[in-house]
């Protein structure tokens, strides 16, 4: 029987850069967690010890610091696009690199421009893995709770001896959306609708596209919320090649207010924080071009 090596990186994890821009009183925040990892020509630490080729995680994370430093960070795709190619391109042993970038937002507070809150806990996330000269581009949203009050409903599936659970025509859906859409066009150079992407641009109309269909449709399941969310950015975005959602129930049960003589019509709710019912699923082109390495080593959600 032989033993060998299989699939392997490894990386320094959740950096925490923040950087400040000053123009004058005004003042910018930037605030990423990055995550760098490597693969290659790595067999020999892993069998024998010997780190000829591993270039140490302390330096990456130096790299992250001294790229934020020595140009604007710009966009979260941009950023990881750069660090992965430098990555690759000035290390003969590694042929790979994974990227992964969360933004955290904050919010400036009226009266000066140097003094802020925190935002919601939304972050705005890009993964980028680069292979030898090719690139791809996977970003996304997570923790994006959001809630509608009415519009839902749940009923016509099997009952058995153990379902307690009472059908609905009208109740609260709430979820924590995490979304991720692999972009396509991506060659060594950047193919012709990467090329032409506006990150900016690109994200905030998927993510409006994500929220304006999670509260105009109405739902039968929150299966289907989810493939109309996928459907609707894959129809009106060409540079998007597939939506990966990710939708646990927030449950809100109506309070029986029964013992206290009192009605309750759809008016007074527990939030149950667990157990939950986890929605997951993949929306994509039927032509969409090969996903490659995008979502190597990446949690499948």
């Amino acid at each position: 029987m032989a033993i060998v090596l299989g699939p392997n990186q490894y990386g320094k994890a959740e950096n925490r850069l923040v950087t400040v821009t000053r123009d004058g009183s005004a003042h910018t925040i930037r605030d990423l967690t990055v995550s760098t990892s490597l693969r290659g020509d790595l067999a020999d630490t892993h069998l024998t010890g010997d780190n000829s080729k591993v270039l140490a995680t302390d330096t990456q994370k130096n790299t992250v610091y001294a790229f934020a430093r020595q140009a604007p960070i710009g966009r979260i795709e941009d950023f990881a696009l750069r660090l992965g190619r430098h990555f690759v391109s000035s290390q003969e042993a590694i042929t790979g690199a994974r990227v992964l970038v969360d933004e955290h937002s904050w919010d400036r507070i009226e009266g000066n421009g140097h003094s802020f809150v925190q935002g919601t806990n939304e972050k705005r996330t890009t993964a980028v893995t680069v292979d030898g000269d090719r690139a791809w581009v996977v970003s996304g949203v997570r923790d994006v709770v959001v809630l509608k009050s009415t519009g839902s409903e749940f009923h016509g599936f099997p009952r058995d001896e153990y379902t307690t659970l009472k059908e609905t025509d009208d109740r609260i859906l709430a979820t924590s959306v995490t979304a991720r859409w692999r972009y396509q066009g991506f060659g060594g150079a950047g193919g012709p609708i990467a090329a032409e992407v506006d990150w900016a641009e690109s994200f905030a109309e998927i993510r409006r596209l994500l929220l304006t269909t999670f509260a105009t449709k109405h739902s039968l399941s929150l299966q289907q919320t989810l493939y109309a969310m996928g459907e609707a950015v894959l129809r009106a975005r060409p540079e998007v090649a597939e939506v990966r959602l990710s939708m646990p129930n927030k449950h809100h049960f109506a309070v029986d207010l029964s013992p206290f003589g009192l009605e309750n019509d759809n008016e007074v709710f527990y939030a149950a924080d667990r157990p939950y019912g986890l929605i997951e699923g993949t929306v994509l082109r039927d032509d969409a071009e090969d996903a490659g390495s995008a979502w190597y080593a990446l949690p499948t959600f």
